[in-house]
């Protein structure tokens, strides 16, 4: 396993996404302008990338938005979303912040749930999608015992 991060947007990624979001989900929308402002994350196995995500800063808040986790099919079921994910969080915390939010997709939801995020709110839609907005305290280094 090797993950490495990206100020830009890397192919591997965006082929990734395609793949996941677009073919797979039926999503028309899937890049934005904050693809330019976030870091990304690509998820290698065996020097193949299997996986992606992304997060950024909120402007005007103290916290991360995480998304866009997408794992190719063949490699699903095998942590790969999980690892991705809880190294969003430590980068994260490194550069100072102390909570995260994602807009999970309802199906995907009690995956997160385990991963220690709570629901916010009502089920909203993205693109027809049922999505529920999420949030889990980062503060690892609080509990972390030396």
């Amino acid at each position: 396993m090797d993950i490495k991060i990206y100020h830009t947007l890397p192919k591997e990624a965006i082929e990734i996404r395609e793949t996941v979001f677009v073919q797979e989900q039926g999503f028309c929308e899937e890049f934005d302008e904050t693809d330019q402002k976030a870091w990304h994350l690509l998820y290698f196995e065996q020097n193949v990338p299997i996986g992606t995500c992304r997060f950024f800063k909120e402007p005007s808040e103290e916290r991360y938005l995480i998304g866009r986790i997408a794992v190719l099919k063949e490699y699903r079921g095998k942590n790969v979303g999980s690892c991705l994910l809880h190294r969003a969080e430590l980068e994260i915390e490194k550069m100072g912040g102390k909570s995260a939010v994602l807009h999970a997709q309802e199906q995907a939801k009690e995956f997160y749930q385990k991963q220690g995020y709570c629901e916010l709110g009502e089920i909203d839609f993205e693109q027809d999608c049922p999505h529920t907005w999420m949030a889990k305290k980062l503060d690892r280094k609080e509990t972390k015992k030396e």
